[in-house]
């Protein structure tokens, strides 16, 4: 059995990932990815405690869903704002991006 430790640092190390992706990337395609990946560590996260700490419920399992329901919806939001900004615009620049400014 894998000790509850390494899923938590596999988790870690996933989030950071994501982190760095939204925080370095310019275009906001790849800064949604970036997002996904860090909700993909909380769904790690959530499973893994699941799992080791009341395997016979399935609340562990219920929030994972839950949250890849969410970041469906992100997903599909997210990436019909950045298809008409770009059909607006013609760019995905997160720099560029200012159509909420006077």
């Amino acid at each position: 059995m894998i000790p509850l430790s390494w899923y938590l640092v596999f988790a870690a190390g996933l989030f950071s990932i994501g982190l760095f992706g939204v925080l370095a990337r310019k275009n906001a395609v790849a800064i949604l990815m970036g997002i996904e990946l860090m909700l993909n560590a909380i769904n790690v996260n959530l499973v893994a405690f699941w799992r080791y700490r009341t395997p016979e419920e399935i609340t562990g399992q219920v929030f994972a869903v839950m949250v890849f329901a969410v970041a469906a919806a992100e997903v599909a939001v997210g990436l019909a704002l950045f298809i008409s900004i770009y059909r607006r615009r013609s760019t995905v620049a997160a720099d560029e991006i200012d159509l909420m400014k006077w």
